[in-house]
């Protein structure tokens, strides 16, 4: 069976959403069969994975919350075993449009249900922000990965996350654990970065993934190109670190 995993923080620019590009890509890559789903309006992900089109010929997860298009109709394979559901620009008014629906934080929960059995890894790029939407991605998995950008706040933030994860775990998905904290954005050379690593590390002991995103440019660039930076710039660091952290996954959950 399948395992959801979110991959979600409040604050935007920490690695987000290129975690969830590379990470996807690299576990396609060793063979698992993974869907990547986008659930932020901004479509970053959508974009980074080279769906440039925005049109209505797209369907994407507002069609599926909207019962217009099944998850499967909704799927596009982008390289091969990783399929994505895209977002666009009108995701924003699922919010608006769900705010009364009974039950409204299981929609996503129900659908992907369904698909646990066809796909290895399912992978849930979470809006930068507390919202409907976000609450429903966490609703909908099983464990959550945080990055946290090794700079300043970043401690702060992520205490507040993770108060807001275990309140979502008393109230609305019991089953809810913490995958892990990753830490992305880093810098050897500065003293902030090692600092903010330490102290992560220091507080959340074994949450914290062993693999360390370091700061790379090719990861950007290749986001610009539509591409994962596994396939854009495979010796890069930043790729090497995604798929060092595939690896680290896999080895958790397949001894």
């Amino acid at each position: 069976m399948g395992k959801i995993i979110a991959i979600a923080s409040q604050k935007g620019g920490v690695g987000k959403t290129t975690t969830a590009i590379n990470l996807s890509s690299c576990l396609a890559l060793e063979g698992k069969r993974v869907l990547v789903i986008d659930s932020d309006p901004q479509a970053s992900l959508t974009f980074g994975l080279g769906m440039r089109k925005n049109g209505s010929s797209i369907k994407g997860l507002y069609e599926v919350f909207i019962k217009k298009a099944s998850l499967k109709e909704a799927m596009y394979n982008v390289i091969n075993n990783l399929y994505l559901v895209p977002a666009k620009i009108d995701l924003f008014m699922a919010e608006l449009e769900f705010f009364d629906t009974e039950e409204r934080e299981r929609m996503l929960k129900v659908v992907l249900d369904d698909y646990r059995e066809e796909f290895d890894y399912i992978f849930i790029d979470c809006p930068p922000s507390f919202s409907i939407l976000t609450l429903c991605c966490l609703v909908a998995s099983d464990s959550v990965i945080i990055p946290v950008q090794c700079e300043q706040l970043a401690l702060e933030a992520l205490r507040i996350f993770i108060k807001l994860l275990w309140r979502i775990k008393a109230n609305f998905n019991e089953n809810l654990e913490l995958e892990g904290i990753l830490l992305t954005m880093f810098s050897r050379h500065l003293t902030l970065s090692r600092t903010i690593a330490e102290d992560v590390k220091k507080v959340f002991r074994s949450k914290t993934f062993n693999t360390v995103i370091p700061r790379n440019i090719a990861l950007s660039e290749a986001t610009m190109n539509g591409k994962p930076a596994i396939i854009y710039a495979p010796q890069a660091t930043g790729s090497i670190a995604y798929m060092e952290l595939a690896r680290e996954i896999l080895c958790k959950y397949e001894y």
